[in-house]
């Protein structure tokens, strides 16, 4: 005889190839989008910016993260996976990601070498404490408000660290355009690993989806970046109305179902 783990339905999507293209479009929304906020609107490019770098990107924090906690407080109340609201919460924490990250490897000195192991090792204590209270990571379990509160804040740790990363390796000398395809390169290693090793499906997740942010973070700077930086200066705004059009053409027309959840034996 057999019961679910759990009778709540998952909240969160399956993790199929549509989920992957979704999530790197909307990391690299979150770049243009968090920028367009903070910096070319409020920031360090505006004509008269002098000091208020600072406060664009703490402005751009404030403003993406009442969305953010306004979408996740939506996404624990609701009784099932809704597509809209999960990838638009997905898009709050990756563009209060990017403001944060810029705030801190920018604004408070630590660079981004510091900044990057900084937000790591928030990365690893939020998982280790949702280990230690679950007894998983899995995101296939993830239904209730406990899973979900440390999803989410996993999630939004994640996406700052890429953002910090992203910088990081491309100011390190591969450029934009050659940060972009490193960690295109690291991608596509985990996707060997996964389809030709017994590795951990979990690990290989967490690791995929933390790379997906670095990956976005260098696209939308190589998209909007100036030429003499490396970038395309593709205009940030038309940029990310571009890829929202993108992600809401693509979460209409790929199958959007919940994950499923685990099933364990019982006498």
């Amino acid at each position: 005889m057999t019961r679910e783990l759990d009778r709540n339905p998952s909240k969160v999507p399956a993790i199929t190839l549509g989920f992957w293209i979704i999530k790197i479009l909307a990391t690299t929304l979150g770049e243009t989008g968090g920028d367009t906020v903070s910096m070319t609107w409020l920031g360090e490019t505006t004509p008269n910016a002098g000091a208020a770098g600072l406060n664009g990107y703490l402005v751009g924090t404030l403003a993406f993260g009442i969305a953010l906690m306004v979408l996740v407080w939506a996404q624990v109340r609701a009784r099932q996976f809704n597509p809209w609201l999960y990838w638009a919460t997905i898009v709050a924490s990756t563009t209060c990601g990017t403001t944060l990250a810029d705030f801190a490897t920018r604004s408070l000195g630590i660079g981004y070498p510091g900044g990057s192991l900084l937000l790591f090792a928030a990365v690893l204590l939020t998982l280790f404490a949702w280990y230690r209270a679950l007894g998983t990571v899995d995101v296939n379990t993830v239904s209730g408000p406990r899973e979900e509160a440390f999803y989410w804040l996993t999630i939004t740790c994640s996406q700052t660290l890429g953002t910090a990363l992203g910088d990081w390796v491309a100011d390190a000398g591969p450029g934009y355009g050659g940060g972009a395809l490193l960690f295109g390169a690291a991608l596509a290693l985990l996707a060997v690993l996964y389809h030709s090793t017994r590795i951990s499906r979990v690990g290989l997740f967490w690791a995929a989806f933390i790379l997906t942010r670095p990956l976005g973070a260098t696209v939308g700077d190589f998209l909007d970046k100036p030429m003499a930086k490396g970038g395309l200066e593709f205009s940030r705004p038309l940029a990310t109305a571009i890829l929202a059009l993108a992600i809401v053409a693509l979460v209409v027309l790929l199958p959007q179902r919940p994950a499923s959840r685990p099933k364990a034996a019982a006498a």
